[in-house]
């Protein structure tokens, strides 16, 4: 049985669907509710370590005192907000959890999958009726080809570039036919997230987030700066999952190289950033 560990606030909606994830699972984790038993500051140091993002990424601020006590200064460094953290432990932003397979602030719920042992496990419904379906998410073989290209087609994605990268596609899987596909090229120490698609019958359920998730733990495993994308149509999606826009010409120029910045992703084409997923 893996050691897992989950900081929880039961008040939230989102801690509680993350917790009932792992139980779906059939583990039973180490529940800290962190209001009550707070972190020490050298345990939050830790933790942002080991999410691979810096401190304040793990700040909340709806529903905190986040804004009356100016934590939003970018000239604030960490000890002040530990020492915030530890006046206001409120602050301190949920679920997090703590696995073998690595740590994450678990923003969706389902963010989780990706931090379990493999599955697929059967469907979960959330609190407010959603449905998550862990479809099993494995790396693409020569032969996904095919279904790959036909759920970029069908979503509307470009083809150039993808079948020469097949090997850093990822699918996801339901009854034995892959239903989703994404990608993570890296540049120069730096990932490119392209041809995120979902069978568009299928959407809604959360086989993008899935994809999404694996491919972030990669890239965190990879030791990758940042990640980033270009999306015509997803960017409130993509804001969801913590991306930012951000200036075209800023991608490093190793990214610029890329099928996608060489004319398979139009001029108009919005550029997003994600720090050391």
């Amino acid at each position: 049985m893996p050691d897992i560990t989950i900081f929880h606030n039961p008040a939230c909606g989102t801690s509680r669907n993350t917790l009932a994830l792992i139980r779906h699972a059939g583990i039973e984790p180490t529940v800290v509710e962190y209001l009550k038993t707070p972190p020490t500051a050298a345990m939050l140091r830790a933790l942002a370590a080991a999410t691979g993002q810096p401190l304040r990424a793990l700040l909340r601020e709806k529903g905190t005192p986040y804004a009356e006590l100016g934590l939003g200064d970018p000239a604030l460094g960490d000890d002040q907000l530990l020492e915030a953290i530890g006046r206001h432990p409120i602050l301190l932003n949920r679920p997090i959890v703590v696995t073998p397979r690595g740590t994450r602030l678990c923003r969706p719920s389902e963010a989780v999958l990706a931090l379990l042992p493999n599955g697929p496990l059967p469907p979960f419904t959330k609190e407010d009726g959603e449905v998550v379906i862990d479809t099993g998410v494995r790396r693409a073989f020569a032969g996904d080809w095919p279904a790959i290209e036909a759920l970029l087609s069908s979503n509307g994605l470009p083809l150039a570039g993808a079948r020469e990268h097949l090997d850093s596609f990822v699918v996801a899987l339901e009854d034995g036919s892959v239903i989703g596909c994404a990608a993570l090229e890296a540049h120069g120490g730096f990932g490119l997230l392209r041809s995120v698609a979902v069978d568009p019958a299928l959407r809604s359920r959360g086989v993008a987030q899935r994809l999404v998730a694996q491919l972030r733990a990669a890239a965190h495993a990879a030791r990758l700066h940042a990640l980033y994308l270009l999306t015509t149509t997803a960017a409130p999606y993509f804001e969801g999952l913590g991306f930012v826009r951000t200036e075209r010409a800023q991608a490093p120029a190793a990214l610029q190289q890329s099928a996608e910045f060489q004319g398979a992703c139009p001029g108009s084409a919005v550029l997003m950033r994600l720090e050391a997923p």
